[in-house]
């Protein structure tokens, strides 16, 4: 039978790491006598981390003996002591291959229900002073697993552990892992998945989301063998024409300097250009496409900033007939398909996402509810005024208001433009309708402000989508303490290896072998990334690539699409750059 060989507890505490505090409660250690289990947590437990850890779902963490005597021959150690996996219950039997998600056990006198694998996160490397070990969790099929606690009581160890109830499915903790990390999914396999009730609602979203990724694909055009969409890296596109909208807002118009035709863009998505001439090494940055394309034509629309290097170029240098280099169109900020009413809101020269959304509703004479919201400073910087009235009069039932935010702005008459920001009273005026899907663009404090007004008028969260083109807030678990920089230089001497450009920044680096993944360059710069696992596992680090070619070391894995790269485990094998 089954036995509690141990209770382990431990209160989140700050340890240093790569010259940063980590807040983590995976130092676990063995506790004498009866100890009382709450809906929770375990008495005198803690984690440092609610987001992937503790909580109902994953009240008890628990780790099995033979796993450890299977770590300490892999790693030929001999120093593991009770709690080194960061584990509440340390226990004989219950290994991860026999135990199902929905199985329950009575342990003393509390009963509890497993609910999922453990969360794959680099801190239990932190922990067991072995780095890789996140990823050697999974491919071992190792996890560990939670429980939640259905009956609260006292348990100590020496106590059996009793099954009473068998889960639905009978999966096993490590196939349940193994569906969300590793590749060649039994589909079948995961549909039954979403249908344990036990089973964590944080993995359940996740394996729908892998059951609709894999009916899109089957639902999909098949490309020819040995093509992307679009086209790799830069492409040298030519300016045909230029037309200013405002004072400081010009339209590119792009077209190609080949016969290869353009890649097919989604209304919303952006284009990265490398301006040639404007620095060195080049700068990237990416601009919308403020309309759908027309045959073979792109078109963007660039705001000049005062203090903006690569748009001052494209103002003062661009003539028709200059080059750019393009990379293909890309992004997931785009006008979904559907019947529910849109709403089109942006500040300043935000508008050109939403106004490609608009041009697209127009030529379709979609019969959707459109709202069109555009902030703008005052009338002689109201871009594309008169080409959004147009596609307006296009659709059925379409709706505009216009609002001028600078303090001696004129409102015209006889037109929908009120003074001041759409501030959640002057939404409220509106009348939207809370069905609605939002679709979000201009400054970020704009974008937050907006968002947070449309959910307090009723708005679901779901419904909001904004487009960032700044760095994405960052994602690094536990890390406590940082304050956000400026990215910049690594420090000491620029590295003599491939050129690594991150887009969203602005920066150039020169590789240094003194990194082992682009992730840690990316630390020393400043650069906000998004990261758990740091091993190739979680695929949280997962980052557009637009040009350049990555080795990994270690392997993932699961390899990411050709367009992307993990950048916790990849290193350049030429001048690349990523989008971040």
């Amino acid at each position: 039978m089954a036995t509690l060989l141990s209770v382990n507890v431990g209160l989140p505490k700050d340890v240093e790491w790569q010259g940063r505090t980590v807040h983590t409660g995976i130092w676990k250690h063995p506790v004498e006598g009866p100890r009382l289990v709450r809906r929770l947590n375990v008495d005198g437990d803690g984690q440092g981390d609610l987001s992937g850890h503790g909580g109902e779902q994953r009240a008890v963490f628990v780790y099995q003996v033979g796993s450890y005597a299977h770590w300490q021959d892999h790693f030929g150690r001999h120093d593991f002591e009770y709690g080194q996996f960061g584990e509440n219950f340390t226990v004989h039997g219950l290994s991860d291959q026999d135990v199902c998600v929905g199985d329950r056990y009575r342990i003393g006198e509390a009963e509890f229900e497993v609910t999922q694998p453990r969360v794959t996160c680099y801190r239990v490397g932190l922990r067991m002073g072995e780095p890789e070990l996140p990823a050697l969790l999974v491919a071992h099929r190792r996890p560990g697993f939670y429980f939640r606690v259905i009956r609260e009581g006292h348990v100590r160890a020496g106590d059996q552990i009793v099954p009473t109830r068998i889960g639905r499915h009978r999966i096993s903790v490590a196939d349940i892992d193994a569906l969300l990390y590793l590749p060649g999914r039994d589909i079948a396999q995961l549909r039954l998945a979403v249908d344990i009730p036990a089973l964590s609602p944080g993995w359940q979203q996740s394996f729908r989301d892998l059951l609709d990724s894999a009916d899109n694909e089957t639902r999909a055009v098949a490309q020819p063998v040995g093509t992307e969409p679009g086209w790799p890296g830069f492409r040298p596109l030519r300016v045909s024409r230029l037309v200013a909208e405002t004072a400081t807002v010009e339209s590119i118009y792009l077209t190609p300097d080949d016969e290869a035709p353009l890649a097919e863009a989604k209304a919303g998505q952006y284009l990265t250009v490398r301006a040639a001439g404007a620095g060195q090494p080049p700068p990237v940055r990416s601009y919308s496409l403020s309309s759908t394309p027309e045959g073979d034509t792109y078109r963007i629309s660039v705001k000049r900033e005062s203090q903006g290097r690569v748009s001052t170029f494209l103002h003062t240098h661009l003539q028709p007939g200059s080059l750019l280099e393009v990379a293909a169109p890309r992004g997931d900020f785009v006008l979904t398909e559907g019947t529910e009413p849109v709403i089109l809101i942006s500040a300043g020269v935000g508008v050109t996402p939403v106004l490609a959304m608009l041009h697209q509703l127009a030529a379709a004479g979609s019969d959707r509810e459109v709202w069109w919201i555009q902030a703008a400073r005052d009338a002689s910087q109201h871009a594309f005024a008169d080409e959004t009235r147009r596609l307006l009069s296009l659709l059925p039932n379409a709706h505009e208001q216009i609002f001028y935010t600078a303090a001696n702005a004129v409102a015209p008459q006889g037109q929908p433009v009120s003074l001041g920001r759409p501030s959640r009273a002057a939404l409220a005026g509106l009348g939207l309708p809370i069905d609605a899907t939002a679709y979000i663009c201009g400054p970020a404090s704009f974008m937050q402000d907006i968002s947070d007004a449309l959910q307090q008028l009723g708005l679901a969260p779901a419904h909001l989508r904004t487009e960032v083109f700044g760095a994405l807030p960052a994602i690094n678990p536990g890390i406590v303490g940082s304050r956000p920089r400026q990215p910049h230089q690594p420090p000491g001497q620029p590295g003599p290896g491939p050129g690594v450009t991150f887009a969203r920044s602005g920066l150039t680096v020169g590789w240094s072998n003194d990194y082992r993944p682009v992730l840690e360059l990316a630390d020393a710069c400043d650069v906000p990334t998004r990261w758990s696992c740091r091993t190739g596992v979680c695929h949280t680090c997962i980052t557009p690539i637009l040009s350049g070619d990555v080795a990994y070391d270690p392997e993932p894995l699961e390899l990411p699409d050709p367009q992307d790269v993990l950048i916790c485990c990849a290193r350049p094998e030429s001048d690349v750059v990523v989008d971040l």
